[in-house]
C-alpha cells in the first residue's frame, strides 16, 4: 500500500487527535495524584508495594470466586446461596 493509504480519513484522525488529547489529561491527573501521595509522606516503593499486594489480593479473590462457582454448580445452587455457609458478604 501506499503511504497515502495508510493515512487515516478526517474522522478517523480527528478521533486518534481526541484520544490523544484524553490520554494526556489522563497522564496529566496521574502526576498530580501521585504528587499529592508524596506531599503526604508516601514513598514510591511503598505505593509500588500496596499496588502489587492489591494485585495478589485481587488474584487470590478472584481464585476463591472461581472455586465457589465450581462448588456452587456440584451443588446446583448459586454461588450466592453459599456465602452464608462461608460467613461471606455479598459485598466480599
Amino acid at each position: 500500500p501506499s503511504p497515502r493509504s495508510c493515512q487515516p480519513n478526517g474522522t478517523n484522525k480527528e478521533a486518534l487527535q481526541y484520544e490523544i488529547k484524553e490520554l494526556k489529561q489522563k497522564d496529566l491527573a496521574l502526576d498530580q495524584e501521585i504528587a499529592q501521595l508524596l506531599s503526604e509522606g508516601y514513598s514510591l516503593e511503598e505505593l509500588e508495594k500496596h499496588i502489587s499486594l492489591l494485585h495478589e489480593y485481587n488474584d487470590i479473590k478472584d481464585a476463591g470466586q472461581m472455586l465457589l462457582g465450581k462448588l456452587a454448580v456440584i451443588r446446583g445452587v448459586t454461588t450466592k446461596q453459599l456465602y452464608p455457609e462461608y460467613d461471606l458478604e455479598l459485598s466480599d
